[in-house]
């Protein structure tokens, strides 16, 4: 995701002058601040005026608040490269932004408001975001990724059926792993894509040695298989079918990590982080899959997914875009490794809770490192998300005699 050239003529806050900027910082600071709120409320300790129950709440604004800024302020970053159009910034972007937060307010005060003026106000940043990436993707003529598209619409879907079915069933069962399910199969594709490139592209400055295996048909093949394991374990979580078409996922996706050469970036930190991210997508897969066997929790494969691969891989894109589109160094500074450290740590303690190895405190420390990884993250990028670019320093030219 190398900055585009061209920009529009622009002299409003840096923060709306590129999508990544606000969504991004807005991200983070939900990832870790809703969780400081959920451990007290799940607790009983204090009270959130929402009709949703705390379990609810909590995937909920996980799912459709932190990860759904996290895929916005991608995506309006990623897709002016892809199509070569400006990217979308100022009113129009600010506009995404307040759509955003009002979802935010109406989801923790559909107790006040009611759950139908909820989620109405709640679907609106992902139907601006859907109609945004399509109209540029329309306007480019970039027809391959009108499938991201088409994910953003099945996403909104899923954010509609959660509502439906929390208020007529009291849980939102299917609905919650319709939306994990496609963020897993946008996480499928779109890291299929840039972590292999990266890290090919590092490689390669390195001299001689093994090279990431470039994506492919063995990918397009794991992309579409996992979509249809996932869609049959939406349906039918704990049956055997399901555990059959999640294990072939698991040995599919670990197949594919092995490809990508992640064993030669521990001295990238920025890189490594990108292929531990991508390890819990298959570690995801096979507690799944021993889930719907019977053998163990679900909520063990559950988190691996939602804690480890998307929360890990959105730190590991969100700082490593960031500072390449604000001109910065890509490299990974003290502060985002603590970053990085602290979400894994706390996305294995998340996992060992689900499977009950450990006492329950354990889920306090797991919430307490994923919301310090996040929060720090945001304090850490605070002036890179609303400073100025830093400008390019031009190749000194040796003079002559």
């Amino acid at each position: 995701m190398a900055p585009i050239p061209r920009l529009r003529a622009y002299d409003g806050p840096a923060v709306l002058s590129y999508g990544f900027r606000p969504l991004f910082l807005l991200a983070s600071l939900q990832a870790g601040l809703a969780i400081l709120v959920w451990l007290p409320f799940v607790a009983g300790v204090i009270d959130v005026p929402t009709t949703l129950a705390p379990v609810d709440w909590h995937i909920h604004e996980m799912m459709f608040g932190y990860q759904a800024a996290a895929i916005g302020g991608f995506l309006l970053t990623a897709i002016p490269n892809w199509t070569g159009r400006l990217p979308v910034l100022g009113a129009p972007l600010l506009m995404l932004v307040l759509a955003w937060i009002a979802g935010r307010i109406a989801i923790s005060s559909s107790a006040v408001l009611g759950w139908a003026v909820a989620m109405a106000v709640d679907n609106l940043f992902l139907i601006l975001l859907t109609a945004a990436a399509a109209r540029e993707i329309l306007a480019g003529r970039n027809w391959r990724n009108l499938k991201v598209v088409a994910i953003l619409g099945v996403l909104l879907a899923a954010n509609v059926a959660f509502h439906l079915e929390a208020h007529l069933a009291g849980e939102a069962n299917y609905a919650r792993r319709l939306a994990i399910a496609t963020v897993l199969v946008l996480v499928a594709l779109i890291a299929g894509r840039i972590v292999p490139s990266f890290t090919a592209n590092w490689l390669a400055q390195r001299g001689h040695g093994r090279l990431p295996v470039p994506f492919g048909t063995y990918d397009k093949v794991v992309v579409v298989v996992t979509a249809l394991a996932l869609a049959l374990w939406v349906v039918l979580p704990q049956t055997s079918a399901s555990g059959f078409a999640l294990s072939l996922c698991a040995v599919l996706h670990m197949v594919r990590l092995a490809r990508w050469a992640g064993d030669r970036t521990w001295s990238n930190p920025l890189l490594l982080i990108l292929h531990v991210a991508y390890f819990f997508v298959p570690l995801g897969f096979g507690l799944s899959a021993a889930a719907s066997f019977g053998f163990l929790p679900s909520g063990a494969g559950l988190h691996a997914w939602t804690a480890g691969a998307f929360g890990t891989l959105t730190l590991g894109v969100m700082s490593r875009a960031s500072l390449g589109h604000t001109g910065r160094p890509l490299v990974a500074t003290t502060a985002t490794q603590a970053c990085y450290v602290l979400v894994v740590v706390g996305s294995l303690a998340r996992i060992g809770s689900a499977l009950d190895v450990a006492p329950p405190p354990l889920l306090d420390v797991a919430g307490l490192c994923w919301s310090f990884a996040f929060i720090g993250f945001a304090l850490a990028y605070w002036r890179v998300f609303t400073g100025a670019r830093v400008a390019q320093k031009a190749p000194s030219v040796p003079r002559r005699a």
